[in-house]
């Protein structure tokens, strides 16, 4: 089966995919389960240990609380609580966590410190897998046992108002709710309305026993502006008064009641220095947990300062609280300052619930639990109470059974302690049959595109794919039978569950059919690999050529990069990888241009180092039956002139500094935005700009940058084109002014502050008008096959397109790193890849590393906190699953989708044959394919790392999207180079 080399790149980055998808459902472990499955009825709790006797008290405790309200602040961390912004915006609460009645912590929260898993883990005990980021979007029915289901099952009566994520989770559990979306940021104000607006008549009522409130406006503020933005304090003293409300209507109502109240004000995660959350800075693991109750009060002098505990533990309270059995999947423990008022004998009994569950998951979990020191701990404490509740029923009120209490609470407390410790550590229970399975199939593409390089590179345009006779042979219906039976074996034999086993088995018969075909393509192109290099050297003349410079640190640079993913500290500061990379790279490019323009054409490494029948240089070796791309057409004047040629020319200078031009640019961007781990606390010049004082610098800066992009743009479009961008970029300015991010020159107090939805309708329009403008131009080219000029003019302005859209996207602070890519794409255009005459397989790896640069020059990293999802709701006034997806995806990887679009219109204009852009495409699928192979082997060897979930794994998910628009920019490089198959 014959392919050109762009579509067997396009569908082998396709079936990477595949293999990627498999590995990640099978490397993010599922959490420690309980195998007791959650059932309908409040089960029978353990009875209390007596020694030698049976005890009298077999029941739950009674409730401590009579009505639990909780008060959850989405993105409130800790020191917006008990630090200066506390103090200052939040007096209420401050002197209740100073004098008042109540007892304060601060909650760690394990990462993923995104919504969905954090309201798992307060509600279930349990840690959530890292894989909840990706169905936080779109979050699925909580199954596992949690405090809400023992609440229904015990007839109380819950009331929710706020994130609609937890009627997803909790459905029918409510029996009054009121959702809010969690995903449209721009609102700050109505989605935290639409809480309180059911306040009062809620608070008068007696008839309910929960209630929930989930505040969301704060969190949209840190995605908008940032933790130091002025909106800050006025959403916490808001947030303040409420709570005022709330307890002292509680308050008012305990008098009619036997038990007190209980107010809970908690965060589900943090917020880092950037305003977004999801990793595991201080910043954004740290949350207030303050429990609000008359039960708690204290005496005059009782200082309390806050603890830290685990986000973990308020499930248990809860709970212990309400009267409800622990959830099974709890590796919290009890809050023992809640329950230090009771009795001894009710503290013990708490107590021992709390180990007696823990110790019940850890025997379901540990195979060698016997061993585990809190479960020795956990025996010890229940002997040494059942010898105190002998003592107590003998009515024995002596020293000694003082004593042994406090001896046994403090063995219980240890034990707590080192149970949940332990239970939290064994969470990495992976699928290593999947992960098998999906490094297998990635390692076999990886395989054949390496085998498939010669070929592609030296030789022909065209592969032939060796598919159907493998398939036909005996030796794929022997490979497919033994994987079947592999298959089988394992999903039989296996305890634990399986990702590929719980598929259906036409699915997993698929995948089996996948890995022998793809067995049997390897084996096939192996031996044709052998004859061919056997045939070669027979018929060789001529000796292998040497290596330039800029060939050896194209090659060196990917695999150095590619080697650096093992270390947890580069994977953190890779964007100082890629800085390097393309630094030297100037460097290099500017002692090749000085070379070739004080030495003559005869020095130019692309005429010394040509390779005619034998490929060694991967990178740079061309074919000598084929034409390069860069060789001038003699009706196209001024494409491919050599730089010896701009002796005594005006452009000389200019070709011998771009380099350099380019070096400047790229350290000016480095100042822009700091990003990495060391150094995003580090003050840059974006949050200079992005302060209140300096509205006026931000605003003059962007107008200017729009102004730069519309000059570098516009050179390439159409009139029409030229007119829409031209009014698209006005669009942006205007959205970011009625947003009030920017102000307008005579406006300089703009205190009308929308959400712009409106304006940024208007660009879209503008966006889509241009994309369709130059898709109409391909297909006209395709028509018209001498119609070379239309099908150039059709690329740039669906580049031109994309370059309105990002514009639309990008925060104001971050459209210099829209011009200055532009700028440097125009440079390197024009001064150094036409006179120096690169081949493709160079000219894509320099788009592949600038690309890359890009996407930390604008201030991204590994670290998932740096996503702005602000982007994915542009325009949008409702939470719309799709496009705000691929808003916010295409808003992140901004950098290497220009810089691939810019590559095909830049190979598309340079040359008549497509074998520039098909060999460009399986190039970037190349370079794309190896980091993910590479990663995948190494992050299952380093799945028990330290660093694995705070570090490893983010990288990870990075690694796979990053693969997926790889295979995407892919499909759009072999549709192109289609079209011009068709048109010739």
């Amino acid at each position: 089966m014959r392919l050109g080399s762009g579509a067997f790149a396009a569908c082998c980055v396709a079936i990477e995919v595949v293999g990627v998808a498999i590995f990640i459902r099978g490397f993010f472990p599922a959490p420690v389960r309980s195998s007791a499955r959650p059932e309908h009825g409040v089960e029978t709790p353990a009875p209390e240990p007596v020694a030698g006797a049976s005890s009298n008290w077999t029941k739950l405790p009674s409730p401590l609380f009579s009505k639990v309200v909780i008060v959850l602040i989405d993105a409130l961390r800790d020191d917006f609580v008990f630090g200066s912004k506390g103090v200052k915006y939040m007096p209420y609460t401050t002197y209740l966590v100073e004098k008042g009645a109540s007892h304060s912590f601060v909650a760690e929260a394990k990462p993923p410190t995104v919504t969905m898993p954090r309201i798992k883990a307060l509600m279930t005990g349990s840690i959530p897998g890292f894989v909840d980021v990706i169905r936080n979007l779109n979050s699925p029915v909580l199954l596992e046992d949690n405090v809400i289901r023992q609440a229904k099952a015990a007839g109380k009566r819950m009331i929710f108002y706020g994130d609609e994520t937890w009627l997803k989770l909790f459905p029918k559990h409510f029996v009054e709710y009121d959702g809010t979306t969690s995903f449209f940021v721009s609102d700050y104000i109505e989605v935290d309305n639409n809480v309180t607006r059911h306040l009062d008549k809620v608070l008068k009522r007696g008839d309910w026993d929960v209630l929930i409130l989930h505040y969301l406006g704060l969190d949209h503020i840190g995605h908008i502006s940032g933790p130091n933005s002025p909106l800050i304090g006025h959403k916490l003293s808001e947030m303040d008064s409420i709570l005022m409300k709330i307890h002292t209507s509680l308050l008012s109502k305990e008098r009619e009641t036997l038990l007190p109240s209980l107010l809970v004000l908690c965060g589900d995660h943090g917020m880092s220095e950037t305003g977004s959350h999801g990793a595991s800075s201080t910043e954004e693991v740290s949350t207030p947990l303050i429990l609000i109750s008359s039960a708690f009060e204290r005496k005059p002098g009782d200082i309390r300062h806050p603890k830290h505990v685990q986000q973990t533990d308020l499930a248990a309270t809860l709970a212990i609280g309400l009267g409800l059995p622990i959830p099974k999947d709890s590796v919290g423990s009890l809050l023992f300052p809640v329950i230090e008022g009771k009795p001894m004998r009710e503290q013990l009994r708490f107590l021992h619930l709390n180990t007696l569950q823990l110790s019940k998951l850890l025997q379901e979990n540990v195979p060698s639990y016997e061993k585990d020191p809190g479960f020795e701990q956990f025996k010890m404490a229940e002997r040494l109470h059942g010898n105190w509740v002998k003592l107590h029923l003998e009515e024995n009120h002596s020293d000694v059974l003082l004593g042994l209490g406090t001896k046994v609470l403090r063995q219980y407390l240890g034990a707590l302690k080192t149970l949940s410790l332990s239970l939290s550590t064994q969470v990495a229970h992976y699928d290593i049959y999947s992960m098998a399975v999906g490094t297998v199939v990635v390692l076999e593409v990886l395989t054949l595109f390496l085998l498939s390089t010669p070929h592609v590179l030296c030789r022909k345009d065209e592969l032939d794919v060796p598919l159907l006779s493998p398939v036909s042979s005996l030796l794929f219906y022997l490979l497919f039978l033994v994987l079947s039976a592999v298959h089988v074996l394992v999903c039989t034999s296996s305890e634990s569950s399986c990702y590929l086993c719980s598929l259906p088995w036409l699915a997993a018969g698929g995948v089996m059919v996948l890995v022998a075909a793809l067995l049997c393509a390897i084996l096939s192109a192996l031996i044709r690999m052998v004859v061919d290099s056997t045939l070669l050297k027979k018929s060789a003349s001529h000796p292998s050529s040497g290596w330039s410079e800029v060939d050896l640190l194209l090659l060196l640079g990917t695999v150095g990069h590619v080697l650096s993913l093992g270390a947890s500290s580069f994977v953190e500061e890779e964007h100082q990888t890629w800085y390097f990379l393309v630094n030297t790279l100037c460097l290099a490019l500017s002692q090749e241009t000085c070379r070739s323009y004080f030495l003559g054409d005869d020095c130019e490494p692309q005429h010394r180092f040509h390779v005619e029948q034998e490929c060694v240089d991967i990178l740079a070796c061309t074919r000598k039956d084929s034409t390069s791309y860069s060789t001038p057409e003699p009706d196209r004047k001024g494409k491919g002139v050599s730089l010896s040629e701009t002796k005594g020319s005006s452009k000389w200078w200019a070709v011998l500094a771009s380099p350099w031009l380019v070096l400047i640019c790229c350290r000016l961007l480095r100042s822009l935005n700091q990003t990495g781990v060391q150094g995003a606390h580090r003050p840059d010049f974006s949050h200079w700009l992005t302060s209140s004082d300096h509205k006026a610098q931000l605003s003059g800066l962007a107008a200017l940058s729009l102004v730069v992009i519309f000059m570098l743009v516009q050179k390439g479009c159409s009139l029409v084109s030229k007119a829409a961008l031209a009014l698209g970029l006005l669009g942006v300015f205007c959205y970011r002014a009625a947003t009030g991010i920017v102000l307008f020159p005579w406006q300089p107090d703009n205190k009308s502050i929308s959400k712009g939805i409106i304006e940024a309708r208007f660009v879209y329009v503008f966006v889509l008008g241009i994309l369709f403008t130059g898709t109409k131009g391909l297909l006209k080219a395709q028509v018209i096959a001498t119609d070379f000029k239309t099908r150039t003019i059709g690329l740039w302005e669906i580049h031109s397109g994309l370059v309105l859209l990002a514009a639309l996207l990008l925060r104001p602070h971050n459209l210099p790193v829209l011009a200055f890519s532009l700028l440097i794409q125009t440079i390197m255009t024009e001064f150094i890849w036409k006179h120096l005459r690169h081949d493709a397989a160079k000219i894509t790896v320099m788009h592949y590393w600038f690309g890359q640069a890009f996407f930390y020059f604008q201030g991204n990293s590994n670290n998932i906190a740096t996503i702005d999802i602000s982007a994915g709701f542009v325009g949008l006034d409702t939470y719309m699953e799709i496009p705000a997806t691929f808003l916010t995806v295409f808003g992140t990887y901004v950098g290497p989708v220009l810089w691939a679009s810019h590559l095909v219109h830049f190979l598309s204009s340079e040359t008549n044959n497509g074998s520039a852009l098909s060999r460009a495409c399986f190039c970037y699928a190349l370079i794309g394919s190896v980091p993910v192979a590479a990663y995948i082997v190494l992050v299952t060897s380093l799945r028990y790392h330290l660093f694995i979930w705070s570090v490893f794994s983010p990288k990870l998910l990075y690694e796979g999207m990053h693969l997926l628009i790889t295979a995407a920019l892919c499909a759009v490089f072999t549709a192109t180079n289609q079209t011009r198959h068709t048109r010739a």
